[in-house]
């Protein structure tokens, strides 16, 4: 009888670790959005919540496609974006900024008729953006590697307007991401060539100074918890580094799925979303500003490193390429 009751007690505690695992899941797909036609990568994106549209870019195929988030229909194809690398859009305007790696340029679109207003020169490769709400500066790494230049740039272009206002020059030819400091005039950029973070005055436009990167490499990724003073860098060697954003001093590192690409840091939940062409998200919770624990890995598909959250919607939308005989697809994602 005591056997009995210990192989009955093992099932249960079993049982029950195994629902509370499947409860403890942080995200729960609740949609899939098919785009049959999109074929290649994707890239970064962006949400009209008024409108209920998402702007997604398909780098390859050379569109941004508009897409009704409530129903999961496709409103329109914006095409001949040469190369769309990161969506923004601003409400207040209903106008739709677009970086094209392609041509080096900005593309800006009215919001009601989806037509091209007006295209901003930068350098090629235009890429990465950050924007500033107080002053509607758009922030835009450019140039490098790409017109055969051992410098980048920061390109700053006024939203109100549409005019280019000014440049950063920062020493290296390869650079990501952005991530501004709304407390502060900091704004951050992960310098791959060099394996650093760069930290920019862009008030004065000038480096401040720059921070080694020793706990990963090929940074590509960053997401900013401004209220505890820690920016997060995203490595594709599989971690996450943590930087104090006041001194660049390294905290600590955890391991993620290799092949990263996105990530967000939810304030109201203290956690950490990553997205990986490996083919999971990965999310961490902060304990502390010191420590993250991880509550969960979720497979997604091959190739799927690009990702939106949007807490308004409690939605994680993740970007899925076509792979063999599987179409491309928007996997959305209930956020717990």
């Amino acid at each position: 009888m005591r056997k009995q009751f210990v192989i009955l007690s093992t099932v249960f505690i079993l049982f029950a670790l195994e629902i509370q695992s499947q409860a403890a899941s942080p995200l729960e797909l609740v949609q899939t959005i098919p785009m049959p036609a999109i074929t290649g990568h994707f890239d970064h994106f962006a949400v009209d919540l008024k409108g209920h549209r998402l702007f997604v870019a398909t780098e390859d195929y050379k569109t941004v496609e508009v897409i009704d988030v409530r129903t999961g229909k496709l409103i329109h194809s914006i095409p001949r974006v040469g190369r769309p690398h990161t969506v923004f859009y601003r409400p207040d305007l209903n106008e739709i900024f677009v970086t094209d790696g392609d041509d080096g340029s900005l593309k800006i679109f009215n919001g009601n008729t989806y037509d091209l207003t007006k295209t901003v020169k930068l350098l090629a490769d235009a890429d990465g953006i950050a924007y500033d709400p107080a002053t509607h500066y758009l922030y835009i790494e450019n140039g490098g590697k790409a017109v055969h230049a051992d410098y980048s740039l920061i390109s700053i272009v006024d939203t109100n307007t549409g005019e280019h206002v000014g440049d950063i020059r920062l020493e290296g030819n390869e650079f990501e991401v952005l991530r501004l400091e709304k407390s502060s005039p900091k704004l951050f950029i992960d310098n791959r060539e060099k394996n650093r973070v760069d930290v920019i005055d862009r008030e004065k436009r000038t480096e401040l100074t720059n921070w080694p990167i020793t706990r990963g490499t090929v940074a590509v990724a960053m997401a900013m918890d401004e209220a505890n003073h820690r920016l997060f860098v995203g490595c594709r060697s599989g971690d996450i580094v943590v930087f104090d954003s006041a001194s660049g001093r390294e905290i600590t590192s955890v391991r993620i799925t290799k092949g990263i690409d996105d990530m967000v840091y939810d304030p109201s939940t203290k956690r950490i979303y990553t997205a990986a062409s490996d083919g999971a998200v990965d999310v961490y919770e902060q304990v502390d500003p010191d420590h993250y624990q991880s509550i969960g890995k979720i497979s997604t598909s091959p190739g799927a490193k690009t990702a939106l959250l949007v807490p308004e919607l409690k939605r994680y939308f993740v970007a899925a390429p076509q792979h063999g005989n599987t179409q491309a697809q928007i996997l959305v994602y209930k956020v717990e």
